[in-house]
């Protein structure tokens, strides 16, 4: 693994790509920081950090696109896998070598309290706890981006569907305000999603009695659910959505808040990406 991260890290540093992500979060942040905390005297630096949450969601895709598309596309990544190291160590030093670059700029943001203290009070706890949170966003911002970029060969539609991923996450409580809570609405939400889980098995086992059984299943405990207690539906499309809210997590340490959820939440989406990625390597390695 620290062969493949020395590489990766040694990658972005000699190439543009690392350098232009971490200039344009820098360029970006300095604008808003100059603004906001120095010109107006806003002594919150986490506000600048909620201002440039869109922005970052454009850079991620800049950095993450290449790291594993790229490699299928030349077909290097044969070599990868026929090294003498696992496909988890693989991933981890490619994801740990991104985490790398980008806590570069965070490091160089760190030093913004401290000029901010010259000219006025400054909560540093409270400052450093929303920059630990940015930072664990950022990081499940990157595994999402790596995931999207094991799957196909182009960097550009690996750029374009992680932005979009992205952005779903970033609306998704906008989304999640349009659709009724009722329990009937939630019900057909659900035996909609279990056709789609379906299509999904039957793509990935092609076996049409294993899917039929797991489609009948799921429509029969569906169904049951409803008939002994409907409100168990009510909001539940709400309360599932939430739960791809990457931003709502940060709220807390936004404030200041030092939130246990918050950081078990974002390793876990760190996680669970990270082992998407080493399944579809693992299935491309044996297909």
């Amino acid at each position: 693994m620290a062969a493949i991260y020395k590489k990766e890290v040694r990658g972005f540093l000699t190439s543009m790509i690392g350098y232009v992500f971490m200039a344009f979060l820098l360029v970006v942040t300095g604008i808003y920081f100059t603004y906001y905390n120095l010109s107006v005297g806003w002594p919150k630096f986490a506000y600048v950090l909620s201002c440039i949450l869109f922005v970052f969601m454009i850079a991620v895709p800049v950095l993450t696109m290449r790291v594993l598309a790229e490699e299928q596309k030349q077909k290097t990544d044969q070599l990868l896998l026929t090294a003498p190291v696992s496909v988890t160590d693989i991933v981890m030093g490619k994801f740990l070598a991104l985490a790398t670059i980008y806590l570069i700029p965070m490091l160089i943001m760190a030093l913004y309290p401290l000029i901010m203290s010259q000219f006025g009070t400054v909560y540093f706890a409270e400052t450093y706890t929303a920059m630990f949170g940015f930072f664990l966003m950022g990081c499940s911002f990157l595994a999402i981006g790596l995931f999207v970029s094991s799957i196909t060969e182009s960097q550009v539609i690996a750029a374009v569907l992680t932005f979009l991923a992205l952005f779903v996450c970033y609306i998704i409580d906008g989304i999640a305000s349009l659709i009724p809570d009722t329990a009937i609405a939630s019900f057909f939400i659900i035996l909609a999603l279990i056709v789609l889980a379906a299509a999904l098995i039957y793509s990935l086992i092609k076996n049409v009695v294993l899917t039929a059984i797991c489609f009948v299943a799921g429509v029969a405990a569906a169904v049951i659910v409803y008939m002994v207690n409907s409100t168990v539906y009510e909001g539940l499309i709400q309360d599932i959505l939430g739960i791809f809210d990457l931003s709502d997590q940060f709220t807390n340490f936004y404030s200041g808040i030092f939130d246990i959820t918050g950081i078990v939440y974002y390793l876990s989406v760190i996680g669970v990406f990270l082992y998407l990625t080493v399944e579809t390597i693992q299935k491309r390695r044996w297909s």
